[in-house]
């Protein structure tokens, strides 16, 4: 007998796990199930909407027309889908874009300050670079996403069911997570404008000048922890797509 999988907490996201481990986040407390905070998010005509879908008049397993001429993929081919896209933006973030896969090449800006150092602007070329990686994951994983729920629909009632769910969760969802993770943008700067004050208190006490301090001691460790959390976020965002992963494949086990 097949093991079920174990239940996923509602701050179980490899993001929040790496900003509270890090600090940046206050540890979630364990309240009320993720149903009923998910359900404080939902007006009422989108709760009447998602109600539609769970309870459709007439099932049909039989996929649209244009869906049925159109090539269906296997769960390998699926995997290797999702896998060459978060390959390509896990070098995009660590390295810059590689040539040929459409994304945008985003510099990390230069590990050097502006004299005079001023904490109100310091951070701006970072907030452009963490925006605009936040922007190319968005666009590409909606993209693979939607794909998914494509296949998915040339499928069984329950799987089509489930990737009109995941469209209605994702149509409603999207703006309230797009201001969630631009959040974490600030969370960087609220570290780095600490650290960049205490290094011109530093330059300011010290007989060397502000221009002989060392500003990679600090500031390098602040230009990796972005990256490595912008790399949690792309896994957080590819949750919902390796979920009508798996969904696919526990009804096409052959296929995988």
């Amino acid at each position: 007998m097949k093991r079920a999988l174990p239940r996923a907490h509602f701050n179980s996201a490899h993001l929040v796990h790496f900003l509270t481990e890090n600090a940046m986040l206050a540890p979630a407390c364990e309240g009320a199930e993720w149903g009923q905070k998910l359900g404080d998010w939902l007006n009422f005509r989108q709760a009447i909407a998602l109600h539609g879908v769970l309870n459709p008049d007439i099932p049909s397993a039989t996929p649209p027309a244009h869906l049925r001429r159109s090539p269906t993929m296997t769960g390998q081919a699926l995997r290797r889908l999702v896998d060459k896209l978060r390959a390509q933006l896990v070098q995009s973030i660590e390295q810059g874009a590689p040539p040929g896969t459409g994304l945008a090449r985003i510099e990390m800006p230069a590990p050097e300050l502006d004299n005079p150092l001023e904490p109100k602007t310091a951070f701006e070329p970072y907030r452009r670079f963490y925006a605009a990686h936040q922007r190319q994951m968005e666009v590409s994983v909606q993209k693979l996403r939607a794909q998914l729920r494509t296949q998915l629909r040339k499928c069984s009632a329950p799987l089509q069911q489930l990737a009109d769910l995941d469209e209605r969760y994702e149509n409603i969802l999207s703006e309230r997570e797009s201001v969630l993770l631009g959040q974490v943008a600030k969370l960087h700067e609220k570290r780095f404008v600490q650290a960049l004050k205490l290094h011109i208190k530093q330059c300011q006490e010290s007989d060397q000048g502000a221009e002989r301090q060392a500003v990679s001691v600090w500031l390098m460790p602040l230009r990796q922890a972005m990256r490595s959390a912008l790399l949690a976020e792309l896994d957080t965002r590819l949750q919902p797509t390796l979920g009508l992963l798996d969904a696919f494949n526990q009804e096409n086990p052959q296929e995988q």
